[in-house]
């Protein structure tokens, strides 16, 4: 899958150093993944939410972040949508970020 934007990550972690490891074992695993469907991204994230047509929330960290993505199985392109803590995450929208 080629991802956008690996650059909300680096920012990301900047600020929470904790997440680093567990956000570059996402991206090095999403970037490998040749996701068709969303059966494909619960064989290794059985915890992932499916929001909508084309989004799926991600737990970090241990749960302690969330990464929204936006998911195009067509083109094999995922768009990094959101990606916060909980208290965040708890005040957007899924749908519209």
């Amino acid at each position: 899958m080629r991802i956008y934007s690996r650059s909300t990550l680096l920012r990301f972690w900047a600020k929470h150093p904790d997440a680093e490891q567990p956000l570059r074992a996402w991206f090095a695993e999403a970037k490998k993944a040749r996701w068709k469907k969303p059966a494909d991204i619960r064989v290794l994230h059985r915890t992932a939410s499916f929001v909508g047509d084309d989004r799926v929330v991600f737990n970090v960290g241990g749960n302690k972040y969330r990464l929204v993505v936006a998911v195009s199985y067509r083109r094999g392109s995922v768009f990094v949508r959101f990606l916060g803590t909980h208290p965040e995450y708890d005040r957007i929208d899924v749908e519209k970020v």
